[in-house]
């Protein structure tokens, strides 16, 4: 019982000791951007968050979903981003006007020559090892607690997605395999599956709540490299019995793996995904 006790105090006191300095640097419209929330165990720089909130966030007291995206410097800004940028908040600008659908998504900027090892969780014969896990677990213990005590998240499962691209989308996967208590959704888009047979292993002995949402993405023109393992993934998780109304998979015959791509087909994932 006393080891337990100290487990549960050294979470606590690693999610409080980590956010305590992290500091507002910029809010432009409804983009805030956090510098300082923590440092991922085993690194040394803190990382930053960007933060989109919806349309009336600030004039209301209203409680919304959130989406926990990976590679944060591409999402919103073409000044910061690697080659070009999701405009996830434009998208979601409309959707609210369009849909009434308002979301809280929070980006986690990756670690630049780092990111290959902290959005990969099993280990690479040629690329090395895997940092998977000490990333999510600081999504999980350090990010969203932050985000729930200073945002006016909806912090429940049902209400809290992960998603990503390429790598962004292997962590994804993992993400809900290994956390579906936190996540209820996942969108995984031009996932690596390539990269070995470690996420394939997670599913075989890993269950996912029928409810859970799974939206799979793939470009045909990224190759079958890249198109085959998704194929086969999908249909491994269906034959281990996942509900197929919860899971939906697309290859559209034009995609290619950019960030245009992920644009393109973003808010129609995104209100799959929260069931709009």
């Amino acid at each position: 019982m006393k080891s337990i006790l100290l487990f549960i105090m050294s979470i606590v006191l690693f999610s409080c000791q980590s956010y305590k300095n992290a500091t507002r640097v910029e809010t432009s419209g409804k983009l805030t951007v956090i510098e300082n929330i923590g440092v991922i165990p085993g690194q040394d720089e803190p990382r930053t968050i960007r933060v989109y909130t919806p349309p009336g966030y600030t004039d209301s007291d209203e409680r919304y979903p959130v989406l926990y995206m990976h590679d944060g410097q591409n999402l919103f800004e073409d000044s910061t981003s690697f080659a070009g940028e999701w405009g996830i908040d434009e998208t979601l600008d409309s959707l609210s006007n369009t849909s009434n659908f308002d979301l809280i998504v929070v980006g986690i900027d990756n670690g630049g020559e780092n990111r290959i090892h902290e959005l990969t969780a099993w280990d690479h014969p040629q690329y090395g090892k895997a940092e998977g896990e000490a990333y999510m677990s600081f999504l999980v213990d350090v990010v969203k607690p932050y985000m729930d005590e200073n945002f006016r998240t909806k912090p429940d499962r049902p209400n809290t997605g992960v998603m990503g691209s390429s790598l962004g989308g292997l962590i994804s996967h993992y993400a809900i395999y290994k956390y579906p208590e936190v996540f209820s959704k996942a969108g995984v888009f031009s996932p690596s599956y390539w990269w070995g047979t470690g996420p394939f292993e997670q599913v075989e002995r890993t269950g996912l709540p029928s409810d859970a949402r799974l939206n799979f993405l793939m470009g045909e023109k990224e190759g079958a490299v890249m198109v085959v393992p998704m194929q086969q993934m999908v249909e491994k998780i269906l034959d281990k019995g996942h509900p197929d109304d919860q899971l939906t998979s697309k290859i559209n015959p034009e995609g290619e793996h950019n960030e245009k791509f992920w644009r393109s087909e973003f808010s129609e994932a995104v209100l799959w995904l929260f069931n709009r």
